[in-house]
């Protein structure tokens, strides 16, 4: 069995410590605003019940509340789901198999899972290349790796906003929205940590409110509110605030005087490597007539190019 590669982070992005402590906050209300992770757990329902395999023992990271495993249940696919969380507060939300686990350093062996589901639970992860090369390792062969992340266009008008006030107000922009996985780069993160038939698409969910205000009190609540380890200390200054929401309203406003809020998902799944699976045909070994099947004649095909 292929170890799982060395990480080479140089400095973390997220600070962890803040994370946890914004999600153990989150917990006791999350049922209240935790529309997003519903329809995520959702969308991840819809796209394991198009495999057609059972998974005897599967383990979800980012287990939050519960959301994902009420959306599995009555799943005739999975066997047994261990429920993780970076959160204990979190996770003793949950029932049934559970425990507190970092998705930077998974307590798990070897080939010992027969699936991984994540369902907005890696995009806080400070090394997501090393995290996903121990998904892998964990994964028995041909075990399914299945993820939603927030793509790079998620909240998109709320960074443009903060952005554009600070700049006029303060002269200057502390980060306050988290930089996210482009979904070019995804594919490839998979591809690196070893996944074979790796597969990205996305879907977008739009939610609208009726101020800003509301929807980053929302992001508190989710416990998704900036955790870089560079943010920006200080609070936003009240001058500021209202210049943002301002620009929001006339960058973004609808003829109904709502505001939207663009959550750009990233759809991961790959495949833990089995000769089982299907494998590319050997370079030559075609026995299609390209000129047949052009309909063109056979001096046109093999003809070179001039440089």
């Amino acid at each position: 069995m292929t170890e799982p590669v060395q990480s080479d982070l140089q400095a973390a992005v997220f600070d962890r410590a803040t994370l946890r402590a914004r999600r153990t906050r989150a917990a006791p209300r999350l049922d209240e605003v935790d529309f997003l992770i519903r329809g995520v757990a959702e969308r991840l329902r819809e796209r394991l019940g198009d495999v057609r395999r059972d998974f005897p023992l599967a383990l979800e990271l980012g287990c939050h509340t519960g959301q994902l495993a009420k959306a599995l249940r009555g799943c005739a696919q999975i066997g047994s789901l261990v429920q993780a969380d970076l959160s204990y507060e979190m996770v003793r939300r949950t029932a049934g198999l559970r425990l507190v686990a970092d998705e930077e350093a998974l307590p798990f062996g070897p080939g010992c899972l027969d699936l991984v589901v994540s369902g907005f639970g890696l995009h806080w992860v400070n090394d997501l290349p090393g995290a996903l090369a121990q998904i892998r390792y964990a994964l028995k062969p041909d075990g399914l790796f299945l993820a939603a992340m927030p793509g790079g266009t998620t909240l998109a008008e709320l960074r443009e906003s903060l952005m554009r006030a600070e700049l006029e107000i303060d002269g200057g922009a502390a980060p306050r929205v988290s930089p996210l996985v482009d979904v070019r780069d995804a594919g490839m993160l998979l591809q690196r940590a070893g996944f074979a038939l790796p597969l990205v698409d996305v879907d977008t969910m739009t939610v609208t409110y009726d101020h800003p205000l509301r929807l980053m009190a929302e992001l508190r609540a989710m416990g998704e509110a900036n955790a870089l380890v560079e943010r920006g200390r200080a609070p936003l200054k009240r001058a500021t605030l209202l210049r943002a929401c301002e620009i929001y309203r006339e960058l973004f406003g609808d003829s109904e005087n709502r505001i939207p809020a663009t959550f750009q998902i990233l759809m991961l799944s790959g495949w833990a490597p089995d000769p089982s699976q299907p494998q590319p045909i050997r370079r030559g070994s075609g026995r299609v007539d390209l000129a047949q099947a052009f309909g063109v004649p056979a001096e046109a095909v093999e003809r070179k190019p001039k440089r």
